[in-house]
């Protein structure tokens, strides 16, 4: 867990790879259920096609079926699912019928403006997708991408104005969740604000400490 720019993707990259468990991220899960022409995958299509939320009970089925994969019989890591109070209720239901269980909830903390300057500063290449920073990463020439020589740009919910919209939206259905896992055990909190490496240190020791 952690708001939108704390660095989930990054962090859950390197659980995955050093747990050599599967990375279920909801966007990657949509894509290969639409890919394989699934009933659920069709019907999350329907709504992402007109810019609609996917409803709970489409998600929570495509997650259904991506836990009953041969792959994640020895564990899993869960990235941007549960996001709201219902859908971890769901998951929760869903975790008990299949005889799985959460063993941790990982949480990256950091504050709203450093989460503005680091989402506003990410710049894209449209043609390879390698991703910049303006503060942090930046290509060696201005709007060029190292990479290709693609033209870079600034997606659309990378805007001062659409970000800040993304962090309450992130604050309002997304925050009682760390209540939510606090109550059954399972929170353990890290500072986002630290370097990468140093955020995965602090991740690798609470991970370690599941097998103690």
């Amino acid at each position: 867990m952690g708001p939108p720019g704390a660095g989930k993707g990054t962090q859950a990259e390197r659980i995955a790879g050093d747990c050599k468990i599967p990375h279920i991220a909801t966007g990657d899960i949509f894509r290969a259920a639409i890919k394989a022409g699934t009933e659920l995958g069709r019907q999350a299509k329907s709504y992402l096609d007109t810019g609609s939320l996917v409803p709970d009970a489409v998600t929570i089925g495509i997650v259904r079926e991506r836990l009953q994969e041969p792959d994640c019989a020895t564990g899993f890591l869960l990235d941007g699912f549960p996001r709201t109070i219902p859908q971890a209720e769901a998951l929760e239901q869903l975790l008990g019928e299949l005889g799985m269980k959460l063993d941790l909830v990982l949480n990256i903390k950091v504050a709203p403006a450093v989460l503005l300057e680091r989402l506003t500063g990410r710049r894209v290449c449209r043609q390879c997708g390698t991703t910049y920073h303006m503060v942090f990463n930046r290509p060696k020439q201005e709007g060029v991408c190292d990479c290709c020589g693609g033209e870079l740009y600034q997606r659309s919910d990378d805007t001062a104005e659409t970000v800040s919209d993304r962090l309450r939206v992130y604050a309002d259905q997304t925050v009682p969740l760390l209540d939510f896992y606090q109550q059954r055990g399972l929170l353990q909190e890290v500072d986002g604000e630290l370097g990468i490496d140093e955020v995965w240190a602090s991740m690798s020791g609470l991970l370690r400490s599941l097998s103690r």
